[in-house]
């Protein structure tokens, strides 16, 4: 099954997620880090726009069904593998060495929200979608990882409040809080206010991967050294 596609814009890598919610599991995250390896490849590639193909959803987060089937059959390292591989996923785009702009078309919830976070920029539609971390109301808590780059794109009295009370916010109160760049009119206006932004980025790879490198030393220290303590044990769930 194809699960995104890629296309360039001068020298934008647009890259979309075409399966609908786009949940996330290891074909999922195999997929993605294979297809940021193709576009780091091209060095004609200044930047690079995260959006989604369906009308209503960027990403709905964690593949849950897959999920709970792999526990149903035991299958724990396919588990293990999925969260180290969706850990690579979000290294990968904070030590991008171009700039990485999610383009957020619809809803994106819990690890579609993470995923947005785990990139440079954000813009997202005001007439279309809710950014929301579901997680507390579904047993399941953040790993430290996770927190950490979350932090990076959104204020910490804000995330406190979105993380604890998993409500719902809208672009423009995501705007208002400085967590987007801009909150779009429509599609239309998402995709072109993205690429413009993009277009500004001329940037030296080497020197931008060493300011990220730098600026979230910390955050895959937590990553490399921290997560392993819960997905080791695959201890996911609160009972």
């Amino acid at each position: 099954m194809v699960l995104f596609t890629l296309e360039k814009n001068e020298d934008i890598a647009i890259v979309k997620m075409i399966n609908g919610t786009n949940r996330q599991n290891l074909d999922f995250a195999r997929e993605l880090i294979k297809l940021f390896d193709e576009i780091l490849a091209d060095n004609d590639i200044n930047s690079i726009i995260l959006t989604s193909s369906d009308e209503k959803n960027f990403s709905q987060g964690v593949d849950v069904e897959w999920l709970m089937k792999k526990f149903e059959q035991k299958d724990f390292d396919s588990i293990r593998s999925f969260l180290y591989t969706m850990n690579d996923v979000f290294k990968k785009l904070l030590l991008m060495p171009v700039p990485v702009i999610a383009a957020i078309n619809g809803h994106a919830f819990g690890n579609g929200a993470m995923l947005a976070c785990a990139c440079d920029f954000r813009f997202m539609r005001k007439d279309k979608g809710y950014f929301c971390f579901p997680e507390v109301d579904i047993k399941i808590p953040f790993l430290p990882g996770m927190i950490a780059f979350v932090r990076k794109a959104i204020p910490e009295y804000k995330f406190n409040e979105l993380k604890l009370t998993g409500k719902k916010a809208t672009a423009s109160e995501l705007f208002e809080h400085h967590i987007i760049e801009k909150a779009c009119d429509g599609q239309t206006s998402l995709i072109e206010e993205s690429c413009a932004f993009a277009k500004q980025f001329k940037k030296n790879r080497q020197i931008f991967f060493e300011h990220k490198k730098r600026m979230y030393k910390h955050i895959i220290k937590i990553m490399d050294n921290e997560d392993p303590e819960f997905i080791d044990p695959v201890n996911l769930f609160i009972p």
